[in-house]
């Protein structure tokens, strides 16, 4: 091993090769890192870097940087920040470690690859690796031994534990329930599929994949027309599905927030990839869920809250903070969107225990699409190839599948550590890169694909070869770590890897198509029909060799018995004896982090990224995070997209399980409802995600009426739940005995595909005096109760009685009454009624249309201050005058009665009027309140001074758009053709690199603008398949080239200056006199 150290200030870097580096080499490093070569064997000093053990993110991508330079055999590449006090550190030791002195030994690692053994006692072992087998499975494979007359490996143990963990084969939900000494009739799972037994008209694919597929559109399809070489980019129309997913990510994220919420994103990513024959994701959805931050002024430091435990890995500032970065930072870098999300913060004492979000969720979801004639995998054949497209086996995330199965803090820290995982956004792009290539060809290849998530190899191979079994050559997988043990092989969860089948025929355009896009493809095995899953290790040895049926085969069913235990807790409701006792429970509530502001979120995200987002969160003048649908484009060109939605009500779920399951439903729904659906109502299919305390008393029946009341719900909807997740260990542990359970969740994702999506309502209030706002009850329920509510919760309480929904026909008559009055464009401004109730509602409209707005009331004290905290499910409507008849006709045309609440006023004050209540407040008072808690969270993720900035100054930014008089905004009416096939002989390209993700969008407004676009990659450029000899206008799109590990484009610029083909090509046509240039985001850096 070689060491190499280039040292600047405060950075040193260090580089291990396999062979000695010449010195031009090591003058190109210097350059690239911008810290001269350091001639020594040591660099003294106190260093903090990373972990010597865990290969980051940051090294492969500078190793590939470094290779694209022409740098060959460079092994591992990190660096290290000096540090003046080793003993004061504030670091994450799940990712770093203080160094004191560098040298060749620093990243180190003893040890060899552990030789695969026979397990001689499968109790001893199961307890050993943390595999959270049952007595009953541990049977299975005692009896499973003697069938096979030999022992299993350690190997085979391991794997199977993986791929019959509760993550994996949701034993749970696919188990028998005994509630009160009566044995239930069906499984949970069963419960859930009734809802596309009866509602099955728009489904194509559900339960058969990790991802489901509804009835979509047309679609016009933009893409380069031969994507193994640069080619130009044109139009198709093709038929289309949408495909929905959601995913939880809790363990991984309660042990390391950044890797576990960013290798979540990127694991659902993976689903939509893999959906069929291979999907297109969309856009991204992201929910967290913790236990309250406390921040220093903020809602938990004026109500009532638990004492403040020890927490076991990360509070939950650290949590939000870093979650949110992780889920934002693959997204932003592998190129999607994220348009829609939540936030949820709770704990409490009960009659039945301490709750709260210790253990903490994690979902990431989203939408996409797949081709319709690509929605259902093909038959393979014997002879067919396996293959993996994209990174490294690492010592990454073993037993994640087990270890999150089980309670954390039941094993020891030790085993949940070495379940933390990695994420490598830039390596999951090229890998998609190379698949969406086979899904745009004339004929998709692909026979089957899956990605690489729990379970790591084993369970992708496993999902591959069910049905036929097959040969994988352990030597042919990518080994990054040459010390792993083959279990450790087959059973990390490295991520950012898929397993594809393929014939042999088309292996050539796949390698051909990968080489371009610099996709790391791996030939691994083949099918062999034999019904056997056999991995063969170089000598001739099979440390793994299981029949299909044994490894999904009839393992014990799983018995859940409990007994009904409801929680004993006093009612709420409100008494307000003056107007300033309201305003000040509305301040309260404002300030709760589930209510308040989520700029900090939004600003860190990427909401447009593809060019194709219809609606984001931003709105108004001052574009603030508060609408509650997203909206994804299908293309550039028709006009429709797939529209999105989330739910969710587990603190009223507390008080009635089967409450908190409507009420998620509900809120789903009522978030969607603003987006124009083709079909109304019965376009909409949900996501269910279940986060519950399982096996602890009274929590397994409240999850089983939970389930129930969800499926009755949905089925009297007449809408179907084709996909979901369950996540049953939602219970923290702690060495002092405390344990604390999750509340039981149910988060509750709605998509539908939506037409016209330019009509979709949002929630701010529009300049419109004359227009009035009106209020919708959609619950049937004429009390108002409180249970669950943000208002309780400011009390200390959860409250006895939870809103529900109590005339269902009413509800989706509603629905669809709202969904004609968007299309006919007689709703101006509509909002959800959810978190905080009515007065929250309409705070948030006039908090985003920067608008004063007058509420008058005539109930008595109770009922006013009850109506307007009360979370039942419910609309608020800004209806302009010309418009008000119609709306009303329409409502009392199915037997709802809107109710007026007031009106938009000209000064920026809310003002409230009930009886003997009332008070005025100036609008910016209350939105600082409500804006305080982003700012404080903001101020822990940034320069706090960068974050006061932005707190004093968001609200005297407005936007307005001034456009050029004469302006139609219709493309034709300025000669523009989306569906344009004719060439202009205009010749243009975009060119990317890897990790580039703006390429798209760059190309199709290229495209619009009368240029024959072609897409050029670097490898084209370097290898000399592209000279640009015949073009006039280059761009360089946006996106995170090498994920920027040397800042903004370096690496993008050093495969220009380090190879001479690319670096010829791009001076030729600089110094021509007729050429364009232009570069975006990361390629404006480049050019600079």
């Amino acid at each position: 091993m070689h060491a190499y150290f280039f040292s600047c200030e405060n950075l040193v870097y260090l580089v291990e090769a396999n062979h000695p580096i010449d010195s031009e080499s090591l003058a190109k490093i210097s350059w690239l890192t911008q810290a001269p070569y350091f001639q020594g064997s040591m660099v003294s000093g106190a260093f903090l870097g990373p972990r010597r053990e865990m290969i980051t993110p940051w090294s492969s991508n500078a190793c590939d940087i470094l290779s694209n330079m022409g740098i060959s055999g460079v092994l591992r590449m990190e660096y290290f920040e000096r540090i003046s006090d080793p003993n004061h550190s504030k670091h994450d030791p799940m990712l770093q470690a203080v160094y004191n002195d560098l040298d060749n030994s620093t990243l180190h690692v003893d040890g060899a690859a552990q030789a695969s053994f026979e397990v001689e006692n499968l109790r001893e072992f199961n307890r050993e690796a943390a595999l959270a087998l049952s007595d009953e499975e541990i049977s299975f494979l005692e009896d499973a031994q003697r069938e096979l007359g030999r022992r299993l490996t350690d190997a085979e143990v391991f794997a199977f534990g993986q791929i019959n963990s509760e993550h994996c084969r949701h034993k749970i939900f696919n188990g028998s329930f005994i509630i009160d000494g009566e044995e239930k009739p069906r499984s949970l799972f069963a419960m859930i599929k009734e809802t596309s037994k009866r509602a099955p008209a728009r489904i194509v694919s559900a339960y058969s994949d990790n991802v489901a597929f509804v009835r979509g559109c047309g679609i016009v399809q933009f893409y380069p027309a031969d994507a193994a070489k640069p080619d130009y980019f044109g139009v198709v129309a093709r038929d289309a599905v949408i495909s929905l997913k959601a995913e939880t990510h809790n363990f991984p994220t309660a042990v390391e927030p950044f890797n576990g919420a960013s290798t979540g994103s990127g694991g659902e990513i993976r689903d939509r990839m893999a959906g069929g024959l291979g999907g297109v994701p969309l856009a991204g959805t992201a929910v967290y869920m913790t236990a309250l931050p406390r921040l220093e002024g903020s809602f938990a430091s004026k109500v009532p809250v638990p004492k403040e435990r020890v927490w076991k890995y990360q509070s939950p500032q650290q949590i939000l903070i870093k979650a949110s970065i992780g889920a934002s930072d693959f997204g932003n870098k592998f190129g999607q969107p994220l348009i829609c999300g939540s936030l949820l913060t709770y704990e409490g004492e009960t009659s039945l225990g301490l709750y709260g979000y210790d253990r903490c969720v994690m979902l990431a979801g989203g939408v996409g699409y797949a081709l319709s004639d690509q929605a259902h995998k093909r038959q393979t054949e014997i002879g067919d190839c396996l293959v993996v497209l994209g990174g490294d086996n690492y010592r990454i995330g073993l037993a994640g599948g087990s270890v999150s199965s089980v309670d954390t803090g039941r094993v020891s820290s030790e085993v949940e550590l070495s379940a933390v995982q990695r994420a490598n956004p830039e390596m999951q792009k090229r890998a998609y890169n190379a698949i969406r290539s086979l899904i745009e060809a004339s004929e998709n290849p692909i026979k089957i694909i899956h990605d690489h998530g729990a379970g790591g190899h084993v369970n992708c191979f496993s999902e591959l070869l069910e049905k036929t079994g097959g040969r994988v050559k352990i030597a042919a997988l990518p080994i990054g770590d040459k010390t792993l043990s083959v279990r450790e092989i087959l059973c990390n969860e490295s991520q950012e890897r898929m397993g594809l089948v393929i014939s042999p025929k088309d292996m050539p355009l796949l390698r051909r198509i990968a080489a371009r896009e610099r996709c790391p493809l791996y030939e691994v095995g083949e099918i062999d029909g034999s019904g056997v899953i056999a991995f063969e290790a170089q000598g001739g040895s099979t440390p793994f060799a299981l029949p299909a049926k044994l490894l999904f085969g009839a393992s014990p069913r799983t018995v859940m018995n409990d007994t009904t235990t409801p929680l004993e807790e006093p009612d709420v409701t409100t008494n307000f004896r003056s107007g300033n006792e309201l305003l000040a429970a509305l301040k309260l509530v404002l300030s709760s982090e589930s209510v308040a502001c989520k700029d900090w979120l939004t600003n860190k995200v990427d909401r447009c990224v593809t060019g194709l987002v219809a609606q984001q969160q931003c709105v108004g003048p001052l574009q603030l995070p508060l609408s509650n649908v997203g909206i994804a484009a299908l293309d550039y060109a028709s006009g429709r997209g797939v529209a999105t939605a989330l739910g969710h009500a587990p603190i009223a779920g507390l008080a009635d399980a089967r409450a908190g399951s409507i009420l998620s439903v509900a809120e789903a729904l009522t978030n969607i409802v603003w987006a124009p659906l083709d079909g109304g109502l019965e376009a909409v299919a949900l996501s269910a995600n279940w986060m519950w305390p399982a096996k602890q008393n009274g929590e397994d029946a409240r999850l089983y009426a939970a389930v129930e009341a969800l499926s009755n719900f949905a089925i009297a909807l007449g809408i179907p739940v084709p996909t979901g997740k369950d996540s049953l260990s939602m219970t923290m542990r702690y060495s002092d005995g405390l344990k604390v359970k999750s509340p039981g969740t149910v988060i509750v994702t709605a998509a539908a595909t939506s037409i016209n999506f330019t009509r979709c309502v949002t929630p701010e209030i529009k300049p419109n005096p004359t227009s009035r706002i009106f209020y919708l009850d959609l619950s049937g329920d004429p009390s108002s109760p409180l249970g669950g509510s943000i208002y309780a919760q400011s009390l200390g309480k959860v409250g006895a009685i939870p809103p529900t929904v109590k005339d269902t026909k009413k509800f989706a008559a509603a629905f669809n009454a709202i969904q004609d009055l968007i299309k006919s464009g007689a709703i101006l401004a509509g909002h959800d009624v959810s978190s905080g109730g009515v007065r929250t509602t309409l705070c948030e409209m006039a908090f985003a249309g920067d608008s004063g707005i007058k509420i008058w009331l005539s109930e008595n004290n109770q009922e006013v201050g009850d109506f307007l905290f009360c979370e039942k499910p419910g609309v608020v409507l800004q209806v302009a005058a010309e418009s008000i008849g119609k709306v009303k006709a329409e409502f009392s045309r199915i037997g709802a009665a809107l109710i007026d609440l007031g009106a938009p006023q000209e000064g920026k004050v809310i003002e409230l009027a009930a009886g003997t209540l009332s008070f005025k407040e100036p609008l910016g008072t209350l939105r600082d309140i409500w804006f305080s808690p982003s700012y404080l969270l903001d101020s822990l993720q940034t320069n706090p001074e960068k974050a006061k900035e932005r707190f004093q100054s968001y609200s005297k930014t407005p936007l307005s758009y001034k456009f050029p008089a004469g302006f139609t905004g219709r493309a034709a009416d300025y000669r523009m053709d989306f569906r344009r096939t004719k060439a202009s002989g205009l010749k243009a390209a975009v060119i990317r690199e890897q990790g580039s993700n703006g390429e798209r969008e760059m190309a199709h407004a290229m495209f619009l603008a009368g240029f024959d676009v072609r897409d050029v990659v670097m490898s084209d450029l370097i290898e000399g398949r592209e000279t640009l000899e015949d073009l006039s206008f280059i761009a360089f799109p946006g996106g995170f080239a090498n994920s920027d590990v040397f800042g903004a484009g370096r690496g993008w610029a050093a495969a220009f200056r380090f190879n001479p083909k690319a670096y010829q090509a791009l001076q030729r046509f600089m110094q021509r006199p007729d050429t364009l240039s232009l570069g975006v985001c990361n390629g404006c850096q480049l050019m600079v």
